[in-house]
């Protein structure tokens, strides 16, 4: 490993956290604090507030509640990481609300993970961590049913849902089998370990469906393996 990657390693997460609870946004803090890899950097009580602060402290992660007054969590995503923003940053939506809606709007607006408040503190920590690597979590209790729900055959198509893709080339074997992975939910390391891979070779692999899809994340892969019936094909 080089010097700069080790360094970029060791330095805290930032993390900016958002809810109009106090106190949420202190047990929160309190918990992220207690890792040594995570530092809390700033809070907010409202979504105008949280995306003023953002792009002043350029947090690593923003942890975004959706009910938030003058500015929800949706609105300040889109704001923060949208399509149409030049430097995106990486939020994580953090909701009491186990919402289809909630968490396509989340996707659309360009968070790179969703969790739900009662998924507890290590998953948190665990979201913060990979939006921090460039990866995305969402609350295991959602990924597969919202995916399998959205895509199934006799459903009807909402303008909410994701758009399958055309891959702008075919994917690879090898491709289509961590994308099979990742439509039920699988991490990085636990593909590695069903492929009998490397960890860095999953990514490489991620990299390079994402460009095929056009994907910004692993969650708009999933979506994509769903809804055309790549999620449930064979391993080759």
């Amino acid at each position: 490993m080089t010097e700069r990657a080790t360094t970029e390693r060791d330095r805290p997460i930032r993390v900016l956290i958002a809810d109009d609870q106090d106190m949420v946004r202190t047990g929160f803090r309190f918990f992220l604090d207690a890792q040594p890899d995570i530092t809390v950097v700033a809070e907010a009580a409202d979504g105008e507030q949280a995306v003023a602060l953002a792009r002043e402290a350029r947090p690593d992660v923003c942890l975004l509640d959706i009910r938030m007054p003058k500015m929800d969590g949706l609105e300040a995503t889109r704001l923060l990481a949208g399509p149409e923003v030049p430097d995106p940053m990486r939020v994580v939506v953090v909701t009491t609300f186990d919402l289809d809606e909630y968490v396509y709007g989340a996707l659309r607006g360009g968070a790179c993970g969703f969790l739900l408040k009662d998924s507890g503190p290590t998953l948190l920590a665990e979201a913060v961590r990979a939006a921090a690597a460039g990866d995305s979590l969402v609350s295991p209790s959602i990924t597969v049913r919202l995916l399998k729900h959205v895509t199934a055959p006799t459903a009807t198509p909402t303008p909410t849902a994701p758009t399958p893709a055309q891959p702008q080339e075919p994917l690879t074997d090898r491709e289509l089998d961590v994308v099979r992975l990742v439509a039920l939910g699988r991490t990085n390391a636990e593909i590695a370990a069903d492929l009998y891979v490397s960890l860095s070779t999953v990514k490489t692999h991620l990299a390079s469906v994402q460009i095929k899809l056009a994907a910004r994340n692993r969650v708009e892969i999933a979506a994509w393996a769903w809804q055309t019936g790549n999620a449930n094909a064979s391993g080759g």
